[in-house]
Formats: structure tokens, C-alpha cells, sequence
């Protein structure tokens, strides 16, 4: 069942392509769960749409399952590169494998690392003070322990 599944999946994101799978799980008492995304998000027509494809192309009759298909959440984690690609010009809380956190605008994702862009203010080289410092990181994302997006509330 867990071929038929991945299958349909397949067909469905093949003939909508701003979509792409995230996660899917087939558990043993047949529950059924697949989380995706899309590059302008996801809306409650394409998850209702997908799980349409699914269930209808498979018999219930034969098995009994149940299935849930959703978007991932403001709040999961990015995990492939699509992902980021998406989120470029946004800002980001990024944990790298090393345990350093920067908060950052992305503003260039590739398939192999992201860049990062922000601020920061730094004592001046000579004299008393401070100044602002613009600071740049490229990271491969297998120095990605976790990257969110984080939700700003303009005033």
C-alpha cells in the first residue's frame, strides 16, 4: 500500500508542480499522513484536492486507512532546499550544527547553501563607541541543525 500511496502522490505533484511533497508516513494501522508545501504556499483547496487523488484511487473496500493531508506549518522547521528557495528576503532563526543561532534575512538559497545577511553593532576599531556592521554567512545546509522562518507583525 505504501507504493500505491507514493504513486499517487507522485502523479498529483507531476501535474501540479508548484507543489512538492514534505513528509508522508504510512503507519501500520493504516493511517496515512502527507504534509507538503508549494512555492506560493499551500491553500485548503490543495490539500482537499490531494487527498481527493489519493483516497479516490484507492479501495477502501481492500483497505481501511484513514488519511490526513496538510501544509507545514509557520512554525515546523525548513528542510529542503525548495524551501528556502521560497523564503528568500525573509527573515530567518537559523541554529547551526555548531549551536550558533543568528537571526538573518535570507537572501540567497541555492541547491548546495544559503546566505545569510543582518546587522550588528560592534565596538569601533579605534576610538569609543560603536558602529553598525553589516555581516554575511554562507552556510552549506548540512551546518543546518534547524532554520524557521520568523513571523514579524508590522504595527
Amino acid at each position: 500500500m505504501k507504493e500505491k500511496v507514493k504513486e499517487l502522490i507522485d502523479n498529483y505533484l507531476e501535474n501540479n508542480p508548484a507543489l512538492f511533497l514534505l513528509d508522508y508516513s504510512l503507519t501500520d494501522d493504516k493511517r496515512i499522513r502527507v504534509v507538503i508545501d508549494g512555492d506560493q504556499g499551500v491553500t485548503v483547496e490543495d490539500c482537499i484536492n490531494m487527498s481527493r487523488a489519493i483516497e479516490h484511487n484507492l479501495d477502501r473496500d481492500e483497505e481501511d486507512f484513514s488519511l490526513e493531508v496538510m501544509s507545514a506549518g509557520v512554525s515546523e522547521s525548513l528542510q529542503i532546499p525548495r524551501q528556502y528557495k521560497k523564503n528568500v528576503g525573509r527573515k530567518l532563526h537559523v541554529t547551526t550544527t555548531s549551536n550558533n543561532e543568528i537571526e538573518a534575512t535570507l537572501s540567497e538559497a541555492t541547491d548546495e547553501a544559503i546566505t545569510l545577511n543582518w546587522k550588528v553593532r560592534e565596538p569601533k576599531p579605534v576610538g569609543k563607541g560603536k558602529h553598525t556592521v553589516k555581516k554575511e554567512a554562507i552556510l552549506p545546509y548540512g551546518e543546518i541543525a534547524q532554520a524557521k522562518v520568523m513571523i514579524t507583525f508590522n504595527k
